[in-house]
């Protein structure tokens, strides 16, 4: 795999290279073989069509949803594709709360059997859960089971594609799903088009993806989103070390006050979970505060996990 210092390709990671790629009609083929990769058998898709990626809820005091990529098959399932760069609180609330939306806009007016269409939430995310660091598994399917792990309901699913986790290197691609996920990973890596995607549908990726063929308007568009995404990942790495230094630090101090090996062990383990605790707070604040001039209170509210409130004092601080 060769490597540029000027970019060939765009960032899929992105919202705009992202959306440019895999959210338009003109491309929507794109976006139909990639969740084939990832869906169910049973659930393959033939074809598909854009809905509206802001939904408002049922009444003007719902609190609105707007997704990155919001389709419906042709035979009517609904699916949520969203790129998800930082970890927030609350994240798998916000996945299911998400998740309604699609299900009630479902309910129609007069007499109704409430049969409904399935619903799939995708998340694409660049970090790792917290419960999921030891294991090797990067693609989960989570379904409504009973206490017997026998599936309750079949038609919500949420898969989410842990991105960190996936580290195959060219000459390691065997399946469909492999060459996707590589590219969602490497794509501004590369410097040509390497043998492994010859199929037309990743020439036509390709194509797409080129920043040579962007208008000055997209490359100007790009270059904002590649700033915010940079910028974003500067943030949590950033945090995570002071993270984890206050955590040894506090571990440290605890541990020495007790004096004795059990003291210690339980100072340095709850130092480094205070630690962890404040520094995912400090990491959010500080992800707020970047996105300030940039989004609406509620989306960085949705991205961080923080409240309304907390943001609106970052707000008043600063002025």
């Amino acid at each position: 795999m060769a490597f540029l210092l000027q970019e060939r390709y765009v960032n899929l990671l992105t919202d705009f290279g992202f959306k440019r790629v895999f959210g338009s009609e003109p491309h929507k083929q794109l976006l139909l073989d990639f969740l084939n990769t990832i869906l169910p058998p049973h659930h393959h898709i033939q074809d598909l069509s854009y809905k509206t990626t802001e939904n408002l809820g049922n009444t003007p005091l719902d609190r609105k949803a707007i997704f990155d990529i919001y389709c419906q098959s042709v035979n009517g399932d609904r699916i949520i594709v969203e790129i998800q760069k930082a970890k927030q609180n609350f994240f798998k609330d916000r996945s299911v709360f998400y998740a309604s939306f699609p299900i009630q806009e479902q309910a129609r007016k007069g007499i109704w059997n409430y049969k409904l269409a399935p619903v799939y939430s995708v998340g694409i995310l660049d970090f790792i859960f917290d419960d999921h660091k030891e294991e090797e598994t990067y693609l989960h399917t989570v379904e409504l089971k009973d206490q017997d792990c026998h599936v309750f309901y079949d038609k919500l699913k949420f898969i989410y594609v842990e991105l960190p986790k996936f580290t195959k290197t060219l000459d390691q691609l065997v399946s469909h799903q492999d060459k996707w996920l590589f590219l969602l990973r490497h794509l501004p890596d590369l410097e040509d088009r390497p043998q492994p995607f010859q199929d037309p549908i990743f020439l036509q990726l390709f194509d797409i993806a080129e920043l040579a063929n962007f208008s000055a308007a997209e490359q100007d568009n790009y270059q904002n989103s590649l700033k915010y995404y940079r910028d974003l990942n500067n943030v949590m790495d950033t945090a995570k070390e002071e993270a984890r230094a206050e955590g040894r630090a506090e571990g440290r101090a605890e541990g020495r006050a007790e004096g004795r090996a059990e003291g210690r062990a339980e100072g340095r383990a709850e130092g480094r979970a205070e630690g962890r605790a404040e520094g995912a707070k400090a990491t959010a604040i500080a992800i707020a505060r970047s996105l300030l001039d940039i989004l609406p209170i509620e989306t960085i509210s949705d991205r961080t996990g923080l409240t309304i409130e907390e943001i609106q004092r970052l707000i008043d601080a600063g002025d």
